[in-house]
């Protein structure tokens, strides 16, 4: 389905589909495929000849039917040229990466960014590119930073567990005049709340894993790109031998039907729980951009439409990690698990100083990142409020 005249609820029902092909069936069907069989020799020698030419399958591990749907289908809610599906979130983010540094290049990270991302840039050094991590609040002053040999910046926002969010349009703007290729991990909002492309990126990273598929039962990543960066980051997932299980994939589009469905349960939920624990004794600050008094409001206002299920609490500073863990182990709604987007509420002690530069995390109490799931919200209000009550009494003010 084309159509930028269609909102995004009606390309999410749509995107991806062609039951004309599908023998009018609605969903695409589950190719688990390794061998294709060509008419002839010909034809094998001119899939051969070009592999990046899609008109064709080619082997199983370059795509299938069931992947490019997937891949067709986000890079239209995204607004982009193509999308490149892979194993894993992670996937997604080094594959991006590795497909435009060199030895001897300079990649910009933003310090608010998911460790997984953080421990691979920083693994980078072994290949001659050098990380250098910069605050999320720097905006278009990233010029400044922007060396000769700086190849890529590196955007995450709202940031992993401290939720900055960053001027997109300032950095991208800034990188675009130096040439300097930009990619945004968008997995907190989706394209539903917000369309990074749009404000200038090169490529927008996603855990589908998390909101896109949205039951906790897949591992699955996507890059989408612009035409000038898709044949990069396409090139280097084929040497890379990356490729997504057809299960996963058709989870995802499965997942994408009821998106903005159950985005909209997740950000409504999550932020009458955030308004609520903000006024609990105990709790120092709610982490969410959704909320007026939050830093990056203005910013969230102006780039986003919404919301998404994930946001941090932070507890007073005078309790310590020990104190966030006994509230954590005394939670039985809220499961203790990684991930999140999935129906279930999850939360997760977090310890930032342990990996950001010093300055950048302004936060002086233990943090939990806390995901609302579907659970009835006055039931996880009280099952929040018991952990708390897990907090030893205060000695006075602090």
């Amino acid at each position: 389905m084309s159509g930028e005249r269609h909102t995004t609820r009606t390309r999410l029902v749509h995107a991806g589909s062609d039951p004309r092909t599908q023998r009018g069936y609605p969903n695409p069907p589950v190719h688990r495929a390794s061998t294709v069989l060509y008419r002839d020799t010909a034809e094998m020698a001119v899939s051969q000849a070009d592999p990046l030419k899609r008109e064709m399958p080619v082997y199983g591990r370059f795509g299938t039917p069931t992947s490019m749907a997937f891949e067709a289908a986000v890079a239209e809610l995204e607004g982009g040229h193509g999308g490149v599906a892979t194993c894993s979130g992670l996937a997604a983010i080094s594959t991006a990466v590795l497909s435009f540094v060199r030895a001897g290049d300079h990649v910009l990270v933003t310090d608010s960014a998911y460790l997984p991302t953080r421990r691979f840039c920083d693994s980078l050094s072994a290949l001659g590119v050098e990380t250098e991590y910069y605050p999320p609040g720097i905006g278009a002053d990233i010029a400044v930073l922007v060396r000769p040999t700086t190849r890529l910046v590196y955007l995450e926002s709202p940031g992993s567990t401290t939720f900055e969010v960053q001027d997109v349009p300032a950095i991208t703007a800034a990188c675009r005049a130096r040439g300097v290729t930009t990619l945004v991990d968008n997995t907190w909002a989706t394209p539903v709340y917000h369309r990074p492309l749009e404000l200038g990126a090169d490529v927008v990273l996603h855990s589908a894993t998390k909101y896109l598929t949205g039951h906790a039962d897949s591992i699955l990543g996507v890059a989408v790109c612009t035409t000038a960066a898709y044949p990069a980051v396409r090139a280097t997932a084929m040497r890379l031998g990356q490729c997504a299980g057809a299960d996963d994939v058709y989870a995802a589009l499965r997942g994408l039907r009821t998106l903005d469905v159950r985005l909209e349960r997740h950000q409504a939920q999550a932020l009458e729980l955030a308004r609520w624990a903000g006024k609990q004794p105990g709790v120092a600050a709610v982490l969410s951009p959704a909320l007026p008094e939050d830093p990056g409001h203005d910013l969230w206002r102006r780039d986003f439409t919404g919301a998404s299920g994930l946001f941090g609490l932070e507890l007073d500073p005078r309790y310590g990690q020990e104190e966030a863990d006994a509230l954590a182990d005394r939670l039985t709604l809220f499961g203790l698990g990684h991930s999140y987007g999935g129906y279930e509420s999850l939360v997760v002690p977090c310890e930032p100083t342990r990996h950001r530069l010093p300055g950048t995390w302004r936060g002086r109490g233990p943090l939990l990142r806390v995901h609302v799931g579907f659970e009835d919200v006055e039931d996880l209000k009280r099952d929040l409020a018991d952990g708390l009550r897990a907090l030893p009494p205060l000695p006075g003010p602090a």
